[in-house]
């Protein structure tokens, strides 16, 4: 049987990445990927937009039965955990479930170990002054926004004026 190389990030699933090509006719300009739902055995395509959005690669750790999401995909019970990674989603770096709580408590530590690297890295990234500058422009051009939306949801309101306009002094 063909390994899964990607699962969908909504509903789960084992798919192969066969081949990417470009569109013809109507499609012409947009990339296709044509794709293998191992589960169904059929060939599928899409547009790498939507692969890329819908779709994510399968990591060499992700548990097998549950395409490292944790949860028990065999009864279709979202909230009982996989028996296979014990709900971590990941499992020894041989592939391989863990068998006693050591293996477990490792395979744990390694994902709490990644997390941490990630958070570490994502709060350099808030950390630089230009970030920040982003961050406070982006804020203020929301307020600005805002209160641009409401004066004009005002000023079209219902008033005592002439036609039912308000008055507004211009």
């Amino acid at each position: 049987m063909t390994q899964p190389t990607h699962t969908h990030r909504e509903s789960g699933g084992k798919f192969n990445e066969v081949a990417q090509h470009q569109g013809t006719g109507p499609l012409e300009g947009q990339w296709l990927v044509i794709y293998q739902d191992l589960d169904k055995e059929i060939q599928s395509a899409t547009t790498q937009a939507d692969w890329l959005a819908n779709w994510r690669e399968v990591d060499p750790d992700d548990c097998t039965i549950c395409m490292g999401t944790g949860h028990d995909h065999i009864k279709g019970n979202k909230a009982n955990p996989c028996g296979h990674c014990y709900g971590l989603g990941k499992v020894r770096e041989d592939g391989e479930a863990p068998l006693d709580g050591w293996e477990l408590a490792t395979v744990a530590t390694k994902i709490i170990t990644r997390q941490e690297h990630e958070l570490r890295n994502l709060r350099r990234i808030a950390q630089n002054p230009a970030v920040q500058a982003l961050i406070e422009q982006q804020r203020q051009h929301a307020i600005d926004e805002s209160t641009a939306r409401s004066e004009q949801e005002w000023r079209a309101g219902k008033g005592f004026g002439p036609g039912g306009q308000r008055h507004t002094g211009d």
